[in-house]
């Protein structure tokens, strides 16, 4: 008898040690999601295109998001890559489904091309972003699915 209360003790005594440590991995592994890596200052457009588009490719949508807009801020004379930049960044969020701010990010590339010095502009990001509008506005007319039966 003494044997079972000697494992049950013991048993108990190892529940509140794994408890803590399940809860400081945890608490490490979210520190690390929350953790912003700085983007390194001495990328080139191309570069900084680059590691977005990697980083993108695995779903790292805010880390990519963070070197398409080292672009935008550290090379204002670099138009071809700020317009790349600027579609790249309305694409994830038509990607994650934020239709309203990914439109309203496509139409402020778009405006770029309606200027005289539009047609300077590549002219693929002109192309895509009136597909992706397009596709937007078809998401945004699809009826919305009533209910389940039963109430809510």
């Amino acid at each position: 008898m003494k044997t079972i209360k000697t494992i049950k003790t013991m048993k108990a005594a190892r529940a509140p040690r794994a408890f803590l440590a399940a809860l400081a991995l945890a608490a490490s592994l979210s520190a690390c999601a929350t953790n912003k890596e700085p983007v390194p200052p001495d990328l080139s457009p191309m570069e900084l295109i680059q590691r977005g588009q990697e980083a993108s490719d695995i779903n790292r949508y805010a880390k990519a998001i963070r070197f398409y807009q080292a672009v935008i801020e550290r090379y204002p004379s670099y138009i071809d890559e700020i317009c790349a930049s600027e579609y790249e960044i309305a694409f994830i969020h038509y990607k994650q489904k934020k239709y309203d701010r990914a439109a309203e990010e496509f139409h402020a590339l778009l405006a770029r091309y309606d200027t005289p010095d539009g047609e300077l502009l590549p002219p693929q990001f002109n192309k895509l972003s009136r597909i992706v509008l397009a596709k937007i506005e078809t998401k945004r007319k699809k009826p919305v699915a009533p209910p389940p039966a039963g109430g809510i």
